[in-house]
């Protein structure tokens, strides 16, 4: 038989975002599960380091570093995220219901991010594969620069699709520039110029497809979407041409 889940309904307001952590944290000492947060006004490092089957559903926007070193909970934003979000995060999954900043997802190790619209400059920036751990971030939106930078594993699928941004290119300057390792997938296609030294998109594989089928239906579960309207379109990925893409800069290869 389940335990029996314990939920609580916290308003964030004006309180300070050390405050507002200290009590999120003695709550969950005290075996609360499920949190709801109401009028989130900018607190910064909400469910950092937290562990385990948590819940947070958190309406108003949150400040930087939400779901730093996190390791299992299910962060789940009814709005727009600040910068930062799944910084060196390990395990779990975070659904952003608007647009992110800069920043997402750097360095993690695991887990899930779910952004519905667009991100900002270095998304993904030194992400990594951990053990048998494979991170995953999906924009619905575009990007901004550098999306992909010096990444070395996991996955970003990048649909181009919910954006504020109809004029502009699918993503930024420079993206996957300097990548070693992981695979950047992009709905349609992305132009040359935006890539990074050294890098092509090409036409994705069938054991590609079934990858991006797994993530695309989970997104769009989460985010209440249309996987097969998703799905409609071709994709291409980018890959790294080298794992040392720098290395003759200092000695050859």
């Amino acid at each position: 038989m389940a335990a029996k889940r314990k939920k609580k309904t916290l308003t964030a307001g004006r309180t300070y975002y050390r405050q507002f952590n200290e009590e999120i944290r003695a709550l969950v000492r005290e075996g609360v599960t499920d949190f709801t947060i109401k009028e989130c006004n900018g607190q910064r490092y909400i469910a950092t380091a937290l562990e385990g089957d948590l819940t947070f559903d958190i309406y108003g926007v949150p400040g930087q570093d939400l779901g730093a070193f996190m390791r299992g909970p299910k962060v789940r934003i009814h709005n727009n995220a600040q910068d930062g979000v799944g910084n060196t995060m390990d395990d779990g999954r975070v659904i952003i219901e608007g647009i992110a900043g800069d920043v997402i997802g750097y360095a993690m190790r695991g887990g899930e991010i779910f952004i519905k619209g667009d991100v900002g400059y270095r998304v993904g920036i030194h992400m990594k594969a951990y053990l048998d751990h494979q991170p995953k971030i999906v924009v619905g939106g575009k990007a901004g620069d550098f999306l992909g930078e010096y990444m070395a594993g996991g996955i970003i699928l990048l649909l181009g699709m919910f954006s504020d941004k109809p004029d502009a290119p699918i993503a930024g300057r420079s993206l996957g520039t300097g990548m070693h390792g992981g695979v950047i997938y992009v709905r349609g296609s992305v132009p040359e110029d935006r890539l990074g030294p050294g890098l092509t998109a090409t036409p994705v594989d069938s054991d590609d497809l079934k990858v991006i089928e797994g993530l695309v239906k989970e997104y769009a579960k989460e985010l209440k979407l249309d996987s097969k309207e998703i799905l409609g379109e071709n994709f291409v990925k980018i890959r790294p041409f080298s794992h040392r893409p720098y290395g003759n800069l200092y000695v050859p290869c």
